[in-house]
């Protein structure tokens, strides 16, 4: 049985037991809240979701000793007040890469959304119990992460691997898998998608770059699994994708995508903006990024011109949000 998220949150809670294994940095930096100085240019529908955030409370929730970079603060408080500068009602926590495999910071957001949230959870596949795996689903986590990017892999047997084992512990539970990875890299994996029974997210336009255009390697693939309804795609972290001002070269690719199946796609700010790229490799891993200054209602503004109609931007912000992570309608 297929069940994406629940109506419900339960309290879990999970203990520490390597505690003393993890970095607390305390809560040097914060994310703020920029969005009120450029709210979206008309009323948002009811039901809008933002299908990918972070949360990050070091002081209360150590960070990972073998992480790849240190965020400041972005609380729950600070999540709710990016969600209502943009009169968003609901959201989609997912587990990043400096928390590993302990999920309790993911957790406890989740309950205090008390309902508002889902939740996307990373577990390692070979060893988390089923009944682990069982209270994310109850908690209300409605997919399984596996992250290639943020640890910049790209080795292809890795990756494949990665996905089986964990599409396997999804399938069993009724979740979902969601990948992080480039878009050459997720060429590899199109055969196991297709052929996957748990339902494959793709983060971050599915790793395309809008540099490449509409011939790189795997969009062609992409297209194929869209158009069979083997996966979704997260119109999100349009930086990442693209670094014109305004974004304006990912029109083709959006557009695209949006022709092609615009029911199995899905929109998030990626807020607080974490770094990345030639930055964070000089920086090293223990010395506090800075979030990236991005306008999250010029996304939604933009996202409204890409799709052209009332109904297909009510579809990727709203209903198709709420079929994939079971919210009511």
């Amino acid at each position: 049985m297929r069940i994406f998220g629940i109506l419900r949150l339960k309290s879990t809670k999970h203990s520490d037991s390597s505690r003393d294994q993890r970095t607390n940095i305390g809560e040097r930096g914060m994310a703020e809240d920029r969005n009120g100085r450029d709210m979206p240019a008309d009323a948002l529908p009811p039901g809008g979701c933002d299908c990918h955030v972070h949360v990050f409370e070091p002081a209360r929730f150590p960070l990972a000793a073998d992480r790849t970079y240190t965020p400041g603060l972005a609380s729950l408080p600070m999540l709710e007040a990016h969600l209502a500068a943009l009169g968003l009602e609901r959201v989609v926590l997912v587990q990043p890469s400096v928390h590993g495999t302990d999920n309790s910071c993911l957790l406890d957001a989740l309950e205090r959304l008390d309902g508002r949230g889902r939740a996307v959870a990373v577990i390692d596949p070979e060893t988390t119990p089923d009944a682990e795996v069982k209270a994310l689903r109850e908690a209300g986590v409605s997919a399984l992460r596996v992250n290639l990017e943020s640890r910049g892999e790209t080795r292809a047997d890795f990756a494949r691997d990665a996905f089986t084992r964990t599409a396997a512990r999804a399938a069993d539970h009724g979740l979902a898998v969601q990948i992080y990875a480039t878009m050459p890299l997720l060429s590899h994996l199109a055969d196991l998608i297709a052929a996957s029974a748990a339902p494959t997210i793709l983060d971050h336009f599915a790793g395309a770059k809008a540099a490449a255009g509409l011939e790189q390697p795997g969009f062609a693939d992409l297209l194929h699994l869209l158009a069979g309804g083997k996966v979704w795609v997260k119109l999100s972290g349009a930086y990442r994708a693209s670094s014109v001002p305004g974004h304006t070269d990912l029109d083709p690719i959006a557009r695209t995508l949006i022709t092609a199946r615009p029911d199995r796609l899905v929109w998030a700010s990626d807020w607080p903006h974490t770094g990345g790229g030639k930055e964070r490799a000089e920086r090293g891993p223990f010395a506090l990024e800075p979030f990236r200054d991005i306008d999250d209602a010029g996304a939604l503004r933009q996202l409204r011109t890409w799709c052209g109609d009332a109904a297909t931007f009510h579809a990727i912000l709203c209903a198709n949000a709420a079929r994939l992570f079971a919210f009511p309608f």
